[in-house]
């Protein structure tokens, strides 16, 4: 050893050795999280992962890969439970030892292997919690489809997903830990994101046309748009409008029309709908009569020559339920009509199940992520500045 380094006092020469390295660096920090996990009750995050899922699974169990709406509300909510772990892993890993980062950056400690240790171990963290929630929301009962785009096998592809949105929430949350002087300023801004994530989600609520283009960059958007994905919403049915119908089927309508009014109606021979009614036979060829349509009797009382004016001043009541109507047109008819086209009407172009649909997904919350954690190490870089 130099003679200048024999004449340092010991405990600076055994911070100089200590720091000696970025990669060294790296490993002293992880293995100091690790011993945080085992001794700190870090390791309680992952129970609370287990008893999230298991909540959101037994509500979800029954609507998740099954209609359109249940479909949407359910990836809001497996969305919201990886923002949850996520947020929580690491909200105060950093301003909790705050002064102990800022004491050990002055004395040699490199910002990018602090950071680089902490991805590292939330990385590790954020596997164990989306395993956990995928075995536990199977535990509850929720079925998984076995369809798969990418490596043949649904449940790799929804850890892979689970994981990428845990991830991107857990360092957003770092930022905000590097970013924050105490535990007390993260858990009071922590709040606030979890609403901004769930209000621009676009899952929970529809945005002014000004605000829409922000939820394009919210964790919270891209995972529910990635689990939406994945489920085959687009071909999924949407039973809203049909339930609707339903609720009203005893629904009574009652009143009275004229003739005169009736006969109006059936006037407008361009309606694709009446002129199937028009089309009506009310007499066969083998009648008295001779063949008689519905249309045949509108253009009669039309015929001024005949008279019919009075008669067509005369009011006849009616009164039937919504269910009559739909004995009339057949159910199960009306229903595949409603469902069909509202289905269509509900399908959303970011929602494609489509393999590069898929991918791009995961690479945005993988960008994001790795944005967020070079901006904690950017805020951190001047951690020397903080007064306080």
């Amino acid at each position: 050893m130099p003679a200048d380094e024999l004449l340092r006092p010991p405990e600076r020469r055994n911070i100089r050795r200590r720091y000696r390295g970025r990669i060294e660096q790296v490993r002293i920090y992880f293995s100091k999280l690790l011993r945080l996990f085992l001794y700190q009750n870090d390791w309680k995050v992952l129970p609370m992962a287990a008893l999230v899922a298991g909540l959101v699974g037994i509500v979800i169990r029954r609507r998740l890969f099954i209609t359109m709406e249940g479909t949407l509300i359910s990836s809001l909510a497996i969305a919201c439970v990886c923002l949850w772990n996520g947020c929580f892993n690491s909200i105060q890993v950093i301003c909790r030892e705050r002064d102990i980062v800022k004491r050990e950056h002055r004395s040699g400690m490199h910002i990018s292997s602090y950071i680089a240790a902490h991805m590292i171990y939330q990385a590790l963290l954020c596997l164990l919690q989306s395993a956990i929630t995928i075995s536990v929301m199977t535990a509850v009962g929720v079925r998984f489809p076995s369809y798969s785009l990418i490596t043949g096998h649904f449940l790799t592809e929804f850890f892979l997903s689970l994981f990428f949105i845990t991830y991107a929430a857990d360092m957003m949350s770092l930022w905000i830990s590097a970013f924050c002087h105490t535990t007390t300023a993260a858990m009071t801004v922590m709040p606030v994101v979890l609403i901004f994530q769930l209000v621009f989600s676009g899952g929970l609520m529809s945005l002014p046309a000004r605000l829409e283009p922000i939820s394009d960059y919210v964790i919270s958007n891209m995972g529910l748009s990635l689990i939406a994905a994945e489920a085959d919403y687009n071909n999924l049915e949407t039973t809203t409008a049909w339930n609707a119908v339903l609720r009203m089927k005893n629904n009574e309508i009652s009143g009275s029309v004229t003739l005169g009014r009736v006969v109006e109606l059936l006037e407008d021979t361009e309606n694709t709908t009446i002129q199937k009614i028009r089309a009506i036979e009310v007499m066969n060829k083998n009648s008295i009569f001779g063949k008689l349509t519905v249309g045949d009797i509108a253009d009669i009382l039309n015929d001024e020559s005949l008279g019919a004016e009075e008669l067509k001043k005369r009011e006849f009541p009616y009164s039937f339920t919504i269910g009559d109507l739909l004995n009339l047109a057949g159910e199960d008819r009306v229903r595949d009509y409603i469902v069909e086209n509202t289905s269509k009407a509900a399908q959303n172009p970011e929602y494609a199940y489509d393999a590069e649909n898929i991918v791009v997904y995961w690479e945005l919350l993988l960008v994001s992520a790795f944005i967020f954690a070079f901006g904690a190490m950017i805020t951190l870089e001047f951690i020397d500045r903080d007064k306080r």
